[in-house]
């Protein structure tokens, strides 16, 4: 297997390896205004789930015989189906979080804290289970860009009623995944989500966005000098409007501004070693929530 193959299928299973656990959609989705939109989900097995936690987090260099076995494992096409329905019935991942938000509706307490995101947060459960625990909430989505995130912004959010939301994003807006866009549309979004936020009694906290060098879904994308621009940005709104904002981006960057092989077995996502660094820079912001 190339090297560029095994960067493409790594970037694949990388953004696949968190919706895993909740699963999506397998059967086609109801149609029109109905009571109960999303149909039940595909829930992989632990197995598979166990195979991607170690690819994707155990920090290692990824040898080519990984993927060999990985691309041969008969859950992956049900996985890809799955996803992919779930994709063209639901655009903004409204269903994925829907009966989990309701339970914490329901409770008596609501979450400190909500991470939104995208599978840079939604990966962070693989890394540490334990950390969205005891009030603190995962709402990440892989391969999610602003836009939709915005769209689920008042059901995984707003409605959970937290002290704070930490909001993750800009990844996949750099690289395009919903489609081209300008630097005005993400901070469009952001700001949208952050008056959202505040209008609602919900304290913010941005993070930068992580370092990354290339996309290997995206490799006619530049992203090191869109990434350092957009992180001046999010640093520099965050002061203005009082916010608090977590710089992931130095503590993970290489000197090129890539993402430290050390840190990432992929270059885009980071691996145990990586969210344990990140897990210190949020725990000092959002101290005074935890």
């Amino acid at each position: 297997m190339s090297s560029k193959r095994i960067g493409k299928s790594v970037c694949g299973v990388a953004l696949l390896s968190a919706v895993l656990l909740a699963g999506a959609s397998a059967l086609a989705a109801p149609v029109g205004i109905v009571d109960e939109p999303c149909p039940a989900p595909f829930a992989p097995s632990a197995t598979f789930n166990d195979l991607v936690t170690a690819l994707i987090i155990e920090p290692h260099r990824i040898a080519p015989e990984e993927f060999e076995r990985f691309l041969k494992n008969p859950e992956l096409a049900k996985i890809n189906e799955a996803q992919r329905l779930a994709a063209s019935q639901d655009w903004p991942g409204l269903c994925r979080f829907r009966a989990a938000n309701k339970k914490v509706v329901a409770g008596a307490t609501p979450p400190r804290v909500v991470f939104m995101g995208d599978s840079i947060t939604e990966n962070w459960n693989l890394s540490d289970a334990a950390f969205f625990d005891k009030g603190v909430v995962n709402r990440g989505i892989s391969g999610q860009t602003t836009a939709q995130m915005l769209v689920r912004f008042r059901a995984d959010v707003v409605a959970l009623r937290p002290g704070t939301v930490h909001i993750l994003a800009g990844t996949n807006d750099v690289a395009g995944n919903t489609g081209p866009l300008t630097a005005q549309d993400f901070k469009n979004n952001i700001m949208s989500m952050v008056e959202l936020a505040r209008a609602n009694g919900i304290a913010v906290v941005l993070g930068s966005i992580p370092p990354a060098a290339a996309f290997n879904w995206r490799p006619e994308v530049k992203p090191v000098p869109i990434i350092q621009e957009l992180n001046r940005w999010l640093r520099d709104y965050a002061s203005q409007k009082g916010l608090r904002y977590v710089d992931y981006y130095t503590a993970l960057a290489g000197p090129t501004g890539e993402l430290r092989a050390d840190l990432g077995n992929e270059g885009v996502h980071p691996n145990r070693k990586g969210y344990e660094i990140m897990k210190r820079l949020a725990e000092e912001s959002l101290g005074r929530n935890r």
